[in-house]
């Protein structure tokens, strides 16, 4: 409650200080567009695309919680200079659009990633806790009411690219100067894409195996239901619940000693207890398999991208499947 007044009061001082503005110029002072992403993987995208053609800027601080965001005074104001704003566009953004309704947007292009692909909702699968705290066997009708579509939207390649195709558009549309070169970045971006989803099927269809195991919340709904794998986990990927019950830990150490299952994966930006706990008792490898909703200030720093990221997960998926 108390970060809710604290952001109405917030979009009551910018409606304020915003509701006179003048319509401005599209292009800004260096003659770049402003553009604004609330999360890594539209940042990255964008950089893989714009490149230095653009003014942009990524909210979320490199190794923050994305789930639990509050946006600042500061952030407030960079999304009303902003001529384009990317943003996810799930139940997570809530805060999103509440901003935007007090904004002057008439001047700024919108666009949420999840309005592009074809969305499907979170699920829970045997083991799994609901948002109610309560074992999955347990939870059936508290949690089946409402639905809630998984946000995870960019963690399958072939969504990847969908996505990097619109932002494309959205860039040619509101910077055409500079078109040809974001198309041209775009097809090649596009093509290591592609590339990359080849070395996934190319895992899978040589695997002896197509069951994955995480100690942790699962936000990789849409990669497994692109490469026809089934899956196991503690949490759902928009869940915020760190501590699983004992039943929950139980049911993934039986799976994965009856499976035979070599490999328990966690997330990135994990505590890993659950993982660790899971490793110890079954003697299963820990490995990451890197969502790309975050990064690490280190990774943000040396460069690290989408593509960089993900091909670590080839190598890491190999292990759990083959």
């Amino acid at each position: 409650m108390k970060k809710i007044i604290i952001t109405l009061v917030i979009i009551t001082l910018i409606s304020v200080i915003t509701c006179c503005k003048p319509n401005r110029n599209i292009q800004n002072q260096n003659g770049k567009i402003n553009v604004t992403t609330t999360i890594f993987p539209a940042y990255d995208f964008v950089r893989q695309i714009a490149g230095d053609r653009v003014n942009l800027t990524m909210l979320l601080s490199p190794g923050a919680e994305s789930h639990s965001f509050e946006p600042s005074p500061r952030d407030i104001i960079t999304i009303q200079n902003s001529d384009i704003f990317i943003y996810i566009g799930g139940d997570s953004d809530t805060w999103v659009r509440r901003i935007l309704r007090s904004m002057n947007t008439e001047n700024m292009k919108i666009y949420a990633m999840m309005d592009f692909v074809e969305v499907v909702a979170e699920e829970l699968v045997e083991g799994m806790e609901c948002a109610h705290d309560h074992h999955h066997e347990d939870c059936d009708d508290e949690c089946d009411h409402d639905i809630e579509y998984d946000e995870h939207v960019w963690t399958s390649p072939k969504n990847a690219i969908l996505i990097v195709r619109a932002i494309t558009e959205l860039l040619c549309e509101i910077d055409p100067a500079n078109c040809t070169f974001y198309r041209e970045n775009a097809a090649a971006y596009i093509r290591e894409l592609e590339q990359l989803d080849a070395a996934f099927l190319e895992v899978v269809a040589g695997a002896k195996r197509r069951t994955i195991v995480f100690g942790d919340r699962f936000p990789f709904r849409y990669f497994v239901d692109t490469y026809g794998l089934t899956y196991f986990a503690a949490f759902s990927g928009c869940s915020t619940e760190t501590e699983p019950s004992a039943a929950t830990v139980a049911f993934l150490i039986n799976t994965i000693r009856t499976e035979q299952i070599p490999v328990v994966f966690h997330i990135e930006l994990s505590n890993e207890r659950m993982a660790n706990t899971i490793s110890e008792e079954t003697g299963a490898k820990k490995l990451l398999l890197h969502s790309v909703h975050n990064v690490t200030r280190r990774d943000f720093d040396a460069g690290l991208g989408y593509l960089e990221l993900m091909h670590r997960n080839v190598d890491n998926l190999r292990e759990a499947l083959h």
